[in-house]
């Protein structure tokens, strides 16, 4: 879902917007100042902004010369998948990979976004309650909505789903005589009463269908939505325990294999007899013998984000149990032979008295000890506020002069079951695991682990997925918690185990766009000075989580610039128009 059309904004606005706000190949429509039934197009290119001019003739939107189409969306959605066709006269490629989304006209959850309409019939079909609603915003005229209502009648064998326009002029939302403020405020007013459509028939909106699809941006407004409905209707489902639920329910559609760790021979090997791996994503230890039954086997998936797009690179982790005294070896083959150099334990040896994961290394100060077939060394040992971080090294013990060194983060404030008191702790130690892993070149995956691998683990994950997210794409882009921990879920059983854990993914999410919303703005102070069209702020992606120095007060989250800095920064010395839109830009047909 993407919301790149907006509104009232000018040239000027709109680099100020995608340079404080974008990424490269951020992009984002506007209406044409210059003629008023043309659009513009403008796309941040590394620290500048190109426009590029949308004709509209009344038959067809093009890029003067380019391919024609019936509509506005088809055509964005058209440059969106063919990355190559637009380029300037000098053949750079001018890409379109990130929608800037405006914000939501409302933080109601019963809006949907960008929504197509046969995926809300979809949807609202498969609710199957009659007079269940949402509302989208519309693909042939961005800026108008759509109300989307399954009736009562029947048409094809289906219920039928009826549509209606929401006509939007500056600030006043129209839907037939009446004129409305806020959208809200129509929504509500129709929930009292009823639509009567063209044919006579009346329409009711009895039963929101709610989104969990939000604008990054606006995650604290979602929340207070999601508190607010918490509060109104504790006797029911309601709120951050009506998503969760919800997620519950689809978690029993993941009906995949679990046949390896169900084997006789496998059993022993994990920790809690109904926490096992899906056959699809586990991992399978090479070195077995073929001779011994379940010699590859070890209790741990692989899981990567599915979401972000194909041209992206996306981070691979292993989720895995904490270890049992017999799968110590097993758990450092698989460090070597996915030649993993960072692991993850949110979780201590013990915890209320009962042993959560065995001590796969060796204590502090000792020479080293062998595990399975594998000689494991301590070589610094290093304890921070929230966090232990230790240096280990690494050797197989048929050939101890090759070795590896292996960096362990031990998160120690993290109860089992339970949340953090502080997300900014946890944001910032993901920040200090993320630059190590960075740091070493052709690094395996990040190995996760509490003590079952799924609960303390899955949240982790989650948070960091979505955070690169944000980095990736730019702090507009959309995002879902949800949909997010179901993908995570669609790869190992149960991540993300209880609502709390949920509801702290939401908080870490939001303190996180927080933090870097006044970085940001502080960014922009600092270099408004310098240029009017200078660089106005830093891209998330040159964005990162690091920890406050021990000077500082706050322990939250703060961020650095990644990117070596130009010692001498380009001057603009001419003034651009409020258009600024490029007759240079050719397109390339396909």
């Amino acid at each position: 879902m993407v919301r790149w059309f907006h509104r009232d904004v000018t040239g000027l606005e709109a680099e100020a917007r995608l340079k404080s706000r974008g990424v490269h190949g951020s992009f984002l429509v506007r209406p044409s100042r210059k003629k008023p039934e043309d659009f513009s197009l403008s796309v941040r290119l590394e620290d500048s902004v190109t426009h590029i001019r949308i004709q509209n003739t009344g038959d067809y939107y093009d890029l003067y010369g380019g391919e024609q189409f019936a509509t506005l969306t088809e055509l964005v959605e058209y440059y969106t998948g063919q990355h190559d066709c637009l380029q300037d006269t000098d053949g750079m490629i001018i890409p379109l990979k990130y929608p800037l989304n405006c914000s939501d006209p409302t933080s109601e959850r019963w809006y949907h976004g960008y929504l197509s309409g046969p995926d809300a019939e979809k949807l609202l079909q498969q609710k199957g309650e009659p007079w269940t609603f949402l509302v989208r915003e519309s693909r042939s005229k961005p800026g108008d909505f759509v109300i989307s209502v399954l009736t009562a009648d029947v048409k094809d064998g289906k219920p039928r789903v009826t549509h209606i326009k929401i006509l939007c002029e500056g600030e006043i939302y129209t839907l037939g005589d009446k004129k409305f403020d806020t959208l809200t405020d129509l929504i509500e007013h129709y929930r009292k009463t009823h639509i009567e459509e063209i044919s006579g028939a009346f329409v009711y909106l009895k039963k929101p269908y709610h989104s969990t699809r939000i604008n990054a941006a606006d995650i604290e407004s979602r929340m207070k939505e999601l508190d607010k409905k918490s509060e109104k209707e504790e006797s029911s489902k309601a709120g951050f325990w009506e998503e969760f639920d919800a997620l519950q329910k689809q978690e029993a559609n993941l009906l995949y294999e679990r046949t390896e760790g169900q084997r006789p021979e496998n059993k022993s090997k994990n920790r809690y007899k109904n926490i096992l791996p899906f056959d699809h994503t586990r991992v399978i230890l090479h070195t077995g013998d073929p001779n011994i039954p379940g010699s590859d086997y070890i209790n741990a998936n692989y899981v990567t984000n599915q979401l972000i797009g194909e041209d992206e690179p996306s981070k691979r982790f292993i989720a895995s149990q904490g270890c049992l005294a017999s799968t110590t070896g097993d758990f450092w083959q698989m460090v070597w032979q996915e030649n993993s150099r960072v692991i993850v334990m949110t979780t201590k040896e013990i915890e209320k008295g009962r042993t959560k994961c065995v001590p796969y290394w060796p204590e502090a100060g000792a020479d080293g000890k062998e595990f399975g077939k594998f000689w494991v060394e301590i070589q610094s040992e290093h304890e921070a506020m929230e966090y232990k971080i230790r240096t280990l090294r690494l050797s197989p013990l048929k050939d101890r002069g090759r070795t590896r060194d292996i960096f362990h983060y031990q998160y120690l404030s993290w109860p089992d079951h339970g949340v953090p008191a502080d997300p900014g702790g946890v944001l910032s130690f993901l920040g200090e695991v993320n630059r190590t892993q960075e740091s070493i070149p052709g690094a395996g995956a990040i190995i996760v682990h509490c003590s079952a691998g799924i609960g303390r683990t899955g949240t982790i994950i989650a948070i960091d997925m979505l955070v690169d997210t944000i980095q990736t794409k730019g702090l507009d882009c959309d995002i879902d918690v949800q949909k997010t921990i179901q993908m995570v879920r669609s790869q190992r059983s149960g991540m993300v185990q209880t609502e709390a854990q949920y509801r702290f993914t939401y908080t870490a999410i939001a303190q996180y766009i927080d933090s870097a919303k006044h970085k940001l703005q502080a960014l922009e102070k600092s270099q408004a000075a310098e240029s009017e069209y200078g660089n106005l702020g830093l891209s998330m992606a040159k964005m990162k989580i690091t920890r406050s120095s021990s000077k500082q007060k706050d322990e939250g989250t703060v961020y650095e610039n990644l990117s070596a800095r130009k010692d001498k920064k380009e001057k603009v010395n001419k003034k651009v128009s409020s258009e600024r839109e490029k007759p240079r830009t050719s397109v390339k047909k396909k």
